[in-house]
């Protein structure tokens, strides 16, 4: 179909968002044009001003529209725990689980050296500056189970090893409420090979 061109370009633009295809994008655009035209123009102003307000945190890469992060100022963090990522959403993962109170490092992504990403792209030496500081004293690696995110693990590992710091790598198996039967085989893979005594 044939649209004007400033639908056409709108549902171009909502095509740019993650898991959005023509349909999809299609349907945000007739929705906000025909039902929610003061939604539209809210959406408009909040992308605005945020791709105006919002960059990374100067310590530690997370989103924040102050140079420093909110959970960089916390007082109440522990310092000695640095917990690394992938990305900016992961925080948030982490966060949620209520179970970490150390501060955070994020990659913004992993190394793939086909795709032209090295330790420069992932802020390895921001990230070595933090640990020259002597504050921490374990990094917990918490990459994405992938090819990917096990090699930047290991080289991460490396790093901190270099600088004395002890590195961890999250669990990675089977869920919590999870019936062995449907879990793939290299989940259950992992599982097996990082399981640990019990009493």
């Amino acid at each position: 179909m044939q649209y004007s061109p400033a639908l056409a370009q709108l549902i171009s633009s909502l095509r740019r968002l993650p898991g959005v295809g023509q349909k999809t994008a299609q349907r945000m655009a007739f929705h906000l044009l025909e039902k929610d035209r003061a939604g539209a123009l809210e959406l408009g102003r909040a992308l605005e001003g945020a791709v105006a307000a919002i960059g990374p945190c100067k310590r530690c890469r997370m989103l924040a529209d102050a140079e420093l992060c909110p959970i960089c100022i916390a007082p109440g963090r522990d310092p000695s725990v640095l917990c690394v990522v992938e990305m900016p959403a992961d925080v948030v993962a982490v966060e949620q689980s209520g179970s970490f109170r150390g501060r955070y490092f994020v990659l913004l992504g992993h190394l793939s050296p086909l795709d032209g990403v090295g330790p420069d792209e992932l802020g390895i030496t921001q990230f070595e500056a933090i640990l020259m500081e002597g504050d921490v004293r374990e990094v917990v690696l918490a990459t994405n189970p992938t090819v990917e995110g096990d090699a930047t693990a290991h080289f991460l590992a490396d790093v901190a090893a270099r600088h004395s710091v002890r590195a961890s790598r999250i669990a990675h198996g089977v869920p919590v409420g999870g019936e062995l039967e449907y879990v793939d085989g290299g989940t259950l893979a992992h599982a097996l090979a990082g399981r640990l005594p019990i009493g």
